[in-house]
C-alpha cells in the first residue's frame, strides 16, 4: 500500500514538472512575441501600444525591462516636445523605477522640470546624477547653474569650485565664479571706518570744556 502511494506521488510530481517545463517555453515565446510587437509599435511611434505590450512582456520575462524603460524615455521625450510636460515627467519617473542607474533618465527629467521652473526637483535629479557620475564636470556645472538661478550663491559657488578643481580651464565655471564673486561683493555691507587713535566714542577734543 505504501509503495503504491509513493509511486502515485512520484508520478504526480513528475507530471507537474513536465507540465511546468512545457509551459515555460510557451511563456517565453509569448513574451518574445509581445516584445517584438512592442518594438514595432515603438518604431511607428505608437507609444501607448508599445508601453502596454512591453509592460506585459516584462511581467513575463524581466529581460525586457531595459526595452520598456527605453520606450518610456522615448515617449517622455515625445511628450516634452509637444509641451505635455507633466506626462513627460511621469514617463521619465517610470523609466527611473525600471533603470535607476541610468543617468540619462534623471537628466532628461530635470530638463523638463527646468522648462516648468520646478528648480527644486531639477536639483534633486542632478544631485542623483552626480552621485552616479561624480567625476563629470558638466553635471556640476548644471547644478551650479540651477543654484545660481535660485540665487543660492553659496551652493552655486561650492559646485563651481568643485568643477574648477576637476577642470581649471573650464570657461563656463570660470565665468560663473566671476559672476558669483561679484554678487557676493555687492551683497557685503560697507562697514564704517574705525575711530582715530586717542578718541573715545561720542566725544572729541573739540567737545571738551575750556578751563
Amino acid at each position: 500500500m505504501k509503495k503504491c502511494f509513493a509511486f502515485t506521488v512520484i508520478t504526480a510530481l513528475a507530471l507537474c514538472v513536465s507540465q511546468v517545463s512545457a509551459a515555460e517555453p510557451k511563456k517565453n515565446v509569448e513574451a518574445n512575441r509581445l516584445a517584438r510587437e512592442g518594438a514595432e509599435a515603438a518604431k511607428n511611434q505608437d507609444w501607448d501600444k508599445a508601453v502596454e505590450l512591453l509592460r506585459k512582456a516584462t511581467a513575463m520575462d524581466h529581460k525586457y525591462t531595459d526595452e520598456l524603460a527605453a520606450v518610456y524615455q522615448r515617449r517622455g521625450y515625445a511628450g516634452a516636445s509637444n509641451q505635455q510636460f507633466q506626462d513627460a515627467i511621469q514617463d521619465y519617473t517610470e523609466a527611473a523605477k525600471l533603470t535607476p542607474q541610468d543617468v540619462r533618465v534623471y537628466e532628461q527629467r530635470a530638463a523638463v522640470e527646468m522648462k516648468i521652473q520646478d528648480y527644486d526637483k531639477a536639483l534633486t535629479d542632478y544631485s542623483e546624477v552626480i552621485k552616479l557620475k561624480p567625476n563629470e564636470v558638466r553635471y556640476l556645472n548644471y547644478r551650479a547653474y540651477i543654484y545660481e538661478l535660485k540665487n543660492d550663491i553659496k551652493n552655486s559657488l561650492a559646485d563651481t569650485e568643485k568643477a574648477l578643481k576637476m577642470d581649471p580651464n573650464n570657461q563656463e565655471a570660470k565665468a560663473r565664479k566671476q559672476r558669483l564673486e561679484q554678487k557676493l561683493a555687492e551683497q557685503t555691507p560697507l562697514t564704517p571706518p574705525p575711530p582715530p587713535p586717542g578718541s573715545s566714542p561720542g566725544k572729541s577734543p573739540a567737545a571738551k570744556k575750556r578751563p
